[in-house]
């Protein structure tokens, strides 16, 4: 696995890591059980990946309690990402004055005394440039040890331009994949500011792994697409099938775009079983093509920017 330089935590981290979203989340996906999650996060070790991403929210705190028990003995071996906004009993606030609570709960769930990072989970635009202080209680949590590093998870680039101009952040989770490029404006401004970039929602839900066609159907959290936005998306996946052959699935190619991208630190996909882990860590094994990444940026630049496709 290759990695990459986390930010200014003096740390590296694998370039593909493992997003903790469906850990102990019974809402949004079939029920994995506690064992075999633990097992993943064990094997995902194993196999070189050490970055976590993990939040309260996720499964009302399973997701952080699942990594904990995992990562029992293993601390040292992994590098966590979490997050405040979204609590684990369902609720959300983003009041300064709850950070030091949500913090120390992820600190007991996790069952560590500090974590890599802390991520304000896609707050309100207005909080973004830290005139509310929760910039400065990240500091305080910071100097006492408990955190790392910390930033925000957004996914506009005028949400990253707020932060990057009025903080000192060192993290950042943004949205980002071949049917969503917007972002990549602001990768370079970023990086000139040693912040780490960790990038979500890179298979765009399931599309950019290829199961999904004009005759798929969804329930749940998928069901949000209408007919029309499924058969746009549908469309463009055979455009870009050009990215794939024997040897290189579209969940690959599509991990590979973003890694091919050197302001962008790591990516984190969901993975629910040791087929998927693999074939997610086979991306770090090679780069795209270059006149692949190039076709893709046109793509998106003269298709897709301005297409209504939801995400």
């Amino acid at each position: 696995m290759n990695t990459r330089r986390y930010g200014n935590t003096g740390k590296t981290v694998s370039e593909v890591g493992f997003g903790a979203w469906q850990l102990g989340n019974k809402k949004d996906w079939e029920a994995m059980e506690d064992r075999a999650a633990v097992s993943l996060v064990h094997e995902a070790l194993e196999r070189g990946m050490n970055f976590f991403d993990t939040a309260p929210g996720y499964g009302h705190g399973a997701s952080e309690t699942l990594l904990g028990t995992a990562l029992s003995g293993r601390r040292s071996s992994a590098v966590i990402n979490t997050k405040f906004g979204h609590g684990a009993d369902g609720s959300t606030c983003f009041d300064a004055d709850h950070i030091r609570a949500s913090v120390e709960g992820s600190l007991q769930r996790l069952q560590t005394d500090y974590v890599d990072s802390v991520l304000i989970h896609n707050p309100p635009f207005e909080l973004l440039d830290g005139k509310y202080g929760h910039y400065h209680e990240l500091d305080k949590l910071k100097a006492e040890g408990k955190i790392l590093s910390y930033g925000v998870s957004v996914d506009s680039v005028p949400e990253m331009l707020e932060v990057i101009r009025h903080t000192d952040i060192g993290v950042m989770e943004v949205m980002f994949n071949i049917f969503y490029q917007e972002t990549a404006e602001a990768f370079g401004l970023a990086h000139e500011k040693n912040i780490a970039i960790i990038v979500k929602v890179p298979l765009d839900s399931g599309w950019l792994s290829g199961k999904y066609d004009s005759s798929s159907t969804f329930e749940g959290v998928r069901s949000r697409w209408s007919p029309e936005v499924i058969a746009k998306r549908a469309a463009l996946m055979e455009r870009i099938r050009f990215i794939t052959d024997e040897e290189t699935t579209m969940t690959m190619a599509a991990l590979r775009f973003i890694l091919a991208h050197p302001e962008v630190t790591t990516v984190i996909p969901g993975v629910r079983s040791s087929a998927q882990l693999a074939e997610n860590i086979s991306a770090s094994r090679e780069g795209m093509p270059a006149e692949h990444v190039v076709k893709l940026k046109e793509l998106w630049d003269k298709e897709i920017r301005d297409q209504q496709l939801g995400w």
